[in-house]
């Protein structure tokens, strides 16, 4: 007779290793210790591709929480201040003070960060914690939600039982595509060119201590420190066609390309860009603004990060939206009495709590796309509004002194 096959079992499982999967699981065990979670990857290794990520003193905050600021502090940059320039003359148009003013403003920093350094600090912290099963090459293929929790297989044979699903596993989620049955994302027209530089190779610019911003018709550029001040990462959105393959974040690109796009621009950028040796082509596809706490849970199936509320990247506030999910939803886990959890009524509760200022952010970050790009009238007002108002456009209290904790 042949034997039965017996499916693996965890109290919540976990789809996605990267930012978002991580802070779930590390919030998941701080909640509730005896918790046992799987998380679920399908790359080879937990890593992640070089690129660098601005953490708002809302996100600096999460971490803090976390016990993390110690690791953060010895991996990140704390930029002074961020100064906003016109791509082709170079002026300033605007600028708003980091650095101490946003510690006392805001009780956390701004920082910069590469993404390796902050997926590494997350994982370390997960490992350290125990009680988090990590399955790599594990690759969803179906999920099925049942009044008695949820089903999944992935393409490694393997079944799966768990009381709750995350879903943590980026913009193109398998988890929404199986459960809400959405469409894919949308290309949003615009192709961000990534790069590093070392920042030794720049001497004498200010790069080392600001996060620089460059806005001009119907493109922009950013540039701020990373790897504890080494190096520097850039980015550069232009207006573009959509590649045959948009899914994919992490194409070549040449430089000639990039500068034909971006044409004549100031010394000091064409300074800055002359310095990155090697160039990544990232298609920027999205979704629209979260429409309720319906389209981040779904019985015992939630969405984070990316997967529920993608980010365009105008606002810097991706990853800091996803650590705050996480954040949101172990603070609800800490005040359950115990196991086990009605997972279907926290999961709303959780949803309730995030889908309004997900979506406000998503809305904004949009905005900030046509802003930065804008040419004719609305590009004169722009500037004419960053001379008048200063920091009290460039501030975003509302963003940085959250995330709100949960009611």
């Amino acid at each position: 007779m042949a034997p039965v096959h017996q499916p693996r079992t965890a109290d919540v499982l976990i789809a996605g290793g990267g930012m978002a999967g991580l802070a779930a699981a590390l919030a998941m065990r701080r909640a509730q210790p005896a918790l046992q979670v799987a998380l679920l990857e399908q790359a080879d290794a937990f890593s992640e591709v070089g690129a660098g990520i601005q953490l708002g003193p809302n996100a600096v905050r999460v971490l803090r929480d976390w016990g993390l600021d110690d690791g953060l502090r010895a991996v990140a940059a704390y930029p002074s201040h961020l100064s906003v320039r016109d791509v082709r003359e170079g002026r300033e148009l605007g600028r708003l003070r980091l650095g101490e003013r946003a510690e006392q403003r805001y009780g956390a920093p701004y920082a910069t960060i590469h993404r390796a350094d902050l997926h590494r600090l997350l994982l370390d912290a997960v490992q350290a914690e125990g009680g988090v099963r990590c399955q790599l090459q594990a690759r969803l293929e179906t999920v099925q939600s049942t009044p008695a929790g949820v089903q999944v297989t992935t393409q490694d044979g393997a079944d799966w039982q768990a009381s709750a699903l995350l879903g943590c596993d980026g913009l193109w989620s398998r988890v929404r595509e199986q459960v809400w049955g959405d469409p894919a994302p949308a290309f949003s027209g615009h192709l961000a060119y990534r790069g590093m530089a070392r920042i030794a190779d720049l001497s004498g610019a200010e790069v080392a201590s600001a996060v620089g911003a460059w806005l001009g018709p119907r493109m922009h550029a950013v540039h701020y420190p990373v790897r504890g001040g080494e190096w520097l990462n850039v980015v550069v959105v232009v207006h573009g066609p959509r590649p045959a393959d948009p899914a994919g974040w992490d194409h070549q690109a040449h430089a000639q390309a990039l500068q034909a796009a971006v044409g004549r621009v100031a010394p000091d950028l064409q300074r800055v860009l002359q310095a990155v040796p090697s160039w990544r082509l990232w298609p920027l596809c999205g979704r629209s603004p979260v429409a309720g706490p319906h389209a981040m849970a779904r019985d015992n199936v939630a969405l984070l990060g990316d997967a529920a509320h993608p980010m365009r990247p105008y606002l810097a506030q991706g990853a800091a939206m996803a650590l705050e999910d996480a954040w949101v939803l172990g603070r609800l886990m800490a005040a359950a009495s115990s196991l086990p959890v009605d997972w279907p009524a926290l999961l709303q509760r959780w949803a309730a709590c995030r889908w309004r200022r997900c979506a406000w952010v998503q809305a904004r970050s949009q905005r900030n796309g046509t802003i930065f790009h804008a040419q004719g009238v609305l590009r004169w007002g722009r500037d004419t509004a960053m001379a008048w108002l200063g920091e009290r456009l460039l501030d975003v209290p509302r963003l940085y002194a959250g995330p709100p904790a949960p009611g």
